[in-house]
């Protein structure tokens, strides 16, 4: 590929990437919205760490009011949504070739969802509730591979031209 290509073929790939990542996080949130009680339990089980090997130094942190657990998994499908159109949007930038726009709004959505995989469910789900712990109601696996998708999508984003031809 010659050099005066490779903008070009940069901008695809942020532009692919970012959809990808759009299109996924936006049949999550449609998931978690049309069938509410599957993750709903998974995010009871966790804050509640019921599974978990129940230390006495550790199930202080748990948390077992329903409407906390309820609260915090509207709050996860919200962000999500948020994410989702975000991503929907810097989708739509790249296809109109406005890099400069897309390049930030892409950014944006792809940092949501950093920080919902990564700080939310790996941080705060892995360790602080201690989900590694659980058999059952172990999500790490998933938000990780989510979290590298995400930050290959990010990376992408980051290298690809800012200018507005591309």
């Amino acid at each position: 590929m010659s050099t005066s290509h490779a903008p070009r073929a940069l901008s695809l790939a942020a532009a692919v990437l970012t959809g990808t990542v759009a299109l996924y996080i936006a049949l999550v949130a449609f998931g978690n919205i049309t069938d509410f009680g599957t993750n709903q339990a998974f995010v009871q089980h966790v804050l509640a760490m019921d599974t978990t090997f129940k230390d006495d130094d550790l199930m202080w942190r748990a948390i077992t009011d329903k409407g906390l657990e309820n609260t915090a998994y509207v709050l996860i499908i919200v962000w999500e949504t948020l994410a989702a159109l975000v991503l929907i949007a810097g989708t739509w930038l790249w296809a109109r070739r406005d890099n400069v726009r897309a390049r930030r709004v892409s950014t944006y959505g792809l940092l949501m969802l950093v920080l919902l995989f990564g700080a939310g469910f790996i941080g705060i789900g892995g360790e602080w509730f201690s989900m590694w712990q659980s058999k059952t109601w172990n999500g790490l696996d998933a938000a990780t591979r989510v979290l590298v998708l995400t930050g290959v999508a990010l990376v992408v984003v980051q290298l690809s031209p800012s200018g507005q031809e591309g």
